[in-house]
């Protein structure tokens, strides 16, 4: 067994002999202090090299549900993998993809179905899901009853709010089709997402689109009655697509394969940990908002694990997967309202479950 004591024949000063030359010397102590460290890093149980860098970013604001990065990040168990990871919000699901694209960041967290399209407009740059966390889409139309609109084709004759980058607006045309309606009279309103439930909530538009429990949650925090809001979530009429899912640059991926491998290992610990106790996993994303209230985040990270997370897909198959007929078919339906200038992806193509832990490891109990 290693002693816990560093040798003096290691620590001890250099002898200058004569005629030794100060290269040498020199040579001599920086040897000495590389076996004092190893030797350190051998007591202490702790690897020698230095943590690999991982920059993430996230697909919006620390929100409630961004709690499973933050909890495997916060609980170290990013670290156990030998990761310093950098988390990392962004204005928006589409953001993310431009980074992880660029090469400025090695991980994203977006929408799978923009990644798709961006992936045929972009064929250089093959970037690849490898774990859903979203398996239900939060993509909703949010509306007020007091303006008249409780189901899809209420929309027609009304003003709609979408953010152009708004994962949610990029359905829209399949929700369109989808529920038998005519786009043409649905006045669409180009909005900045600072001011989207702001201008729900005066009047300005009868409608917006969002992920359900931002907008949801952020008109209530606002004053406005739950009960005069109607939540359209788009799973529920007939938008038949995964959701968010953790992305990464292909080259990283190629370069880093392990270090892909422990920062979903890590990702199944922290989403565990936000299921068993949403109460102290919201806590880990408060730390990061000092305007964010704890009764808002907490419901809003409530209803993204009820609603988005932990569906009966995932009670049977475990954190993570994707079942490809499944993606086919959300595949053909984003066929339906975009035209693929270089045919439609197979579900491997788009989704690489390699790197996902055993099976046995991402149960959900």
């Amino acid at each position: 067994m290693l002693a816990c004591a560093v040798s003096s024949e290691v620590t001890a000063p250099v002898n200058f002999r004569e005629g030794r030359s100060l290269r040498h010397t020199r040579r001599a102590i920086v040897l000495a202090g590389l076996v004092a460290s190893i030797l350190v890093a051998a007591c202490f149980g702790r690897p020698a090299s230095p943590q690999q860098p991982v920059k993430f970013s996230l697909d919006w604001k620390f929100e409630g549900p961004a709690a499973p990065f933050t909890v495997a990040l916060d609980k170290g168990y990013f670290k156990a993998e030998g990761l310093d990871v950098t988390i990392d919000t962004s204005p928006g699901s589409l953001e993310p993809i431009n980074r992880v694209a660029s090469g400025a960041y090695d991980i994203g967290f977006g929408d799978i179905n923009s990644l798709i399209k961006f992936r045929d407009a972009n064929t250089n740059t093959p970037i690849k899901a490898v774990f859903m966390l979203y398996n239900r889409p939060a993509f909703s139309i949010v509306a007020r009853k007091s303006r008249g609109i409780t189901k899809p084709k209420d929309l027609e004759g009304k003003k709609l709010g979408a953010p152009a980058a708004d994962g949610a607006y990029a359905q829209w045309k399949i929700f369109v089709q989808a529920n038998n309606m005519d786009a043409s009279k649905v006045t669409i309103e180009n909005i900045g997402f600072p001011v989207r439930e702001p201008m729900l909530q005066t009047g300005q538009v009868d409608a917006i689109t969002g992920f359900s429990f931002s907008s949801f949650i952020n008109l209530k925090s606002m004053g406005v009655p739950a009960g005069d809001l109607v939540v359209m979530l788009m799973a529920d009429y007939g938008v038949n697509l995964y959701g968010n899912a953790v992305f990464v640059n292909p080259k990283f991926a190629a370069d880093k394969p392990e270090a892909v491998r422990g920062f979903l290992r890590a990702l199944v610990k922290g989403i565990r940990d936000t299921v068993k106790d949403p109460d102290a996993a919201v806590d880990t994303v408060l730390k990061r908002n000092d305007v964010a209230s704890k009764p808002v985040e907490l419901e809003r990270l409530r209803m993204a694990i009820h609603d988005n997370i932990l569906t009966p897909e995932v009670n049977a198959d475990g954190y993570g997967a994707v079942r490809m007929d499944r993606l086919a078919q959300s595949i053909d339906q984003i066929a339906l309202t975009y035209d693929f200038k270089n045919g439609k992806p197979k579900g491997p193509e788009v989704f690489d479950a390699s790197f996902l832990p055993p099976a046995a490891e991402r149960k959900v109990n």
